[in-house]
């Protein structure tokens, strides 16, 4: 539960973060009015630039004021033929990296995405209950680029295929309606359309694994998208409501607010917490009486939570969580899940039990997106891993020429986190400027590569993880050694690392201030 004091520290510190950016914002306006003939010219509108078939959506930057217009391609615009085309796959941490970093001015550069931001995913459990507003943490691809003046082309669409051979890739852009159910989305395909490409990147990401269990699919609810953490948050909403009505029964009520989360790694243990701090501080103010009775229960396979992190911090998490009311089930595997309970085995024992839950949240595994195994089934004989695709130590997929992988899509030596995949990003676009600087390695840069750049090595900058109660626990290497901290400053550590790592100013701002908000007036968990 929050302190007063935890709660003045977290809204000095946010708004110390607030006077400084509009400090900073206030400068740059200056320098910019003084220079703007000269010296800026990245000052640039976005201009959706629609092509005969509807299925594409090409971002330029032209030197004008900041607006956004919406125009109609012509072939008095067409891209350098003598530049290679490099075809980015994804919106996620490594292929935004390299937008940031790649000189584009050297390449083509096509941007394939179902999804037109970025989005900041350490904070994704915080916008399940309405401790971060889901705006905040989403960065338009657009404002990207158009920051960066990049001249590039962006399909928003689906790439369902590829053709290895010939260099081409088969996108498909869905439109979606509304069905019965108001949470129901019917998807259906507007358009397809085929585009080639010189180099791939793919950086497809991963998404949720239910390693087969029956019942995870239909009944669980899972926090990889913003669109899982709406859902869950209108999910919770509805709990509440429907266990506010007094005609249900005891027992109704008490399976209604038992929420179960499964998967004690990371994402798990931060949603854990985040609905803890709904409940005491939120919950006891709205309806006191149902906040007694919400119970949490977080079950994990392993003997302990976060196996990744250090022991001390796993005690203190753990140590936390009983303190907070938290139930943990370690060493315990789910082997399905019904309507209304789980059946739980326990890896000790051997013992099953059946469990009744409100909500199940799957937050358990990871598992690469579709069109890698799309990729992977052109060359089976080389990609025989069924997790994702088998990379080499220059990113390189294995088996396929002039295709390289990032990220949570592929099997490597490293574990699938979010700054592994900025890390591999920023290394990929720098070997791919520096070949660019010589035409002969550019024309032959899935080779070359190895003669320009060295292995890609991954470094750890530590580990952040969320526990609840204006707690949190750190993990930092400092000179070959880790330094491990747990608590409230632990936990103004994690806010002020967030803040410093979102894409740009003004999501870090608008993270500042609904964290203000939320100090000063509470959360709200409304949903349309």
């Amino acid at each position: 539960m929050f302190s007063n004091k935890a709660k003045l520290l977290t809204t000095f510190a946010a708004m110390r973060f607030l006077n400084a950016g509009v400090a900073s914002q206030n400068k740059l306006f200056s320098t910019l009015h003084m220079h703007k003939k000269s010296s800026f010219k990245s000052i640039y509108s976005v201009s959706n630039i629609l092509d005969s078939n509807d299925s594409c959506r090409t971002l330029v930057g032209k030197k004008a004021h900041r607006s956004y217009s919406t125009v109609v391609a012509s072939e008095e615009q067409p891209m350098a033929k003598k530049k290679k085309t490099l075809a980015l796959l994804g919106t996620g941490w490594g292929s935004t990296t390299i937008l940031k970093n790649l000189d584009t001015d050297k390449f083509d550069v096509v941007v394939i995405s179902p999804r037109n931001y970025f989005l900041f995913t350490p904070l994704l459990p915080s916008c399940t209950v309405g401790t971060t507003e889901n705006r905040s943490i989403m960065e338009p691809i657009r404002h990207i680029v158009g920051r960066h003046g990049k001249n590039i082309r962006f399909y928003e669409a689906q790439c369902t295929d590829i053709n290895t051979a010939t260099k081409e890739l088969v996108l498909e852009r869905s439109s979606e309606k509304d069905g019965e159910d108001s949470a129901a989305v019917q998807r259906t395909v507007a358009s397809t359309t085929r585009i080639s490409y010189d180099y791939l990147v793919v950086g497809v990401g991963g998404t949720y694994n239910t390693f087969g269990t029956p019942g995870v699919q239909e009944h669980a609810f899972f926090l990889k998208e913003m669109g899982d953490a709406s859902k869950l948050r209108r999910r919770l909403k509805d709990t509440i409501e429907k266990a506010s009505f007094g005609s249900i029964s005891k027992e109704e009520r008490n399976r209604l607010l038992h929420m179960v989360v499964v998967g004690g790694g990371p994402t798990g243990v931060e949603f854990a917490g985040e609905l803890h701090d709904l409940i005491e501080e939120d919950l006891s103010k709205w309806v006191p009486e149902l906040a007694k009775e919400v119970k949490i229960t977080l079950i994990e396979a392993l003997p302990h939570v976060l196996p990744s992190f250090d022991k001390k911090l796993v005690d203190y998490t753990q140590q936390m969580f009983k303190k907070n009311g938290i139930q943990l089930m370690t060493s315990t595997t789910v082997k399905e899940v019904k309507d209304t309970a789980l059946v739980v085995r326990s890896t000790d024992t051997g013992l099953e039990t059946e469990i009744p839950y409100g909500t199940i949240v799957w937050a358990a595994g990871i598992r690469a997106r579709e069109f890698a195994h799309t990729l992977r089934s052109k060359v089976p004989e080389i990609q025989n891993n069924g997790r994702g695709l088998i990379i080499d130590d220059y990113l390189r997929v294995k088996g396929t020429p002039n295709i390289w992988a990032l990220g949570d899509c592929t099997v490597s030596k490293n574990a699938p986190l979010a700054q592994v995949a900025s890390q591999q990003g920023k290394w990929l676009a720098k070997a791919l400027n520096s070949m660019a600087k010589d035409e002969q390695q550019l024309a032959d840069a899935y080779h070359k590569i190895e003669h320009s750049a060295k292995p890609f090595v991954y470094s750890s900058n530590g580990s952040l993880a969320y526990i609840g109660g204006e707690r949190a626990i750190a993990e930092i290497p400092v000179f070959n050694k880790s330094i491990t901290a747990g608590g409230p400053l632990a936990s103004l550590f994690w806010k002020s690392y967030c803040l410093w790592e979102l894409f740009s100013v003004r999501s870090s701002m608008s993270v500042a201030t609904d964290w203000i908000k939320r100090a000063i007036f509470g959360r709200h968990i409304s949903v349309d």
